[in-house]
């Protein structure tokens, strides 16, 4: 019995976590209170804090699943610079930008972030650091070290090139925005 309710609890809370993770994106980490959020989980307020101390603690937890879960999407590309250009012409890609819910948490949070507690910062400063050892090591296989500057240059460009294409009303703009950046995408893809 007692095993089945902690796996229960593991499942309630993993479910919270994405539940909030869409939320946050969509409506932002300010715009979402706890009592939508478990709304969104299909629970009630009062069981919020059998699986979190706060809100920042909640959002600490989201932000590290989402990018763990975005750096676990890597193993699907194909290897090396191939795989950085089949990331690349997915993360700024309209259908990218148009479901901020389901996308890249840095494009979609990383204003809000900045503004969050210590505990969220550095799980965000743990996740971006995997991204960019994630991209280094696509740029540079024998030697990940030497493409450091070029993967922060690139999760960079692309963070700020999604975020300038979402801003947009005009959806030529916009797309050209996308379009732009997969070219200058590859200045970073010797």
């Amino acid at each position: 019995m007692a095993r089945y309710a902690k796996e229960h609890k593991q499942v309630t809370r993993q479910r919270i976590i994405e539940k909030a993770g869409h939320r946050f994106k969509q409506d932002g980490i300010d715009g979402s209170g706890i009592s939508t959020l478990m709304a969104d989980a299909g629970l009630t307020n009062g069981a919020f804090y059998a699986h979190f101390a706060s809100k920042d603690d909640l959002v600490a937890n989201v932000v590290a699943d989402e990018l763990r879960t975005q750096v676990e999407k890597y193993d699907t590309l194909r290897p090396g610079r191939q795989g950085v250009e089949d990331f690349v012409r997915g993360y700024l890609s309209p259908e990218h930008r148009d479901r901020p819910s389901t996308g890249c948490p840095s494009a979609a949070l990383l204003d809000e972030i900045g503004r969050c507690a210590d505990v969220t910062k550095q799980a965000y400063t743990e996740g971006a650091t995997a991204i960019v050892e994630e991209i280094a090591a696509r740029l540079a296989p024998a030697d990940p070290q030497s493409a450091r500057g070029r993967a922060i240059g690139l999760f960079t460009m692309l963070v700020g090139t999604l975020q300038l294409s979402r801003a947009l009303a005009d959806r030529k703009f916009a797309d050209e925005v996308l379009e732009q950046g997969i070219e200058n995408a590859r200045t970073f893809m010797p």
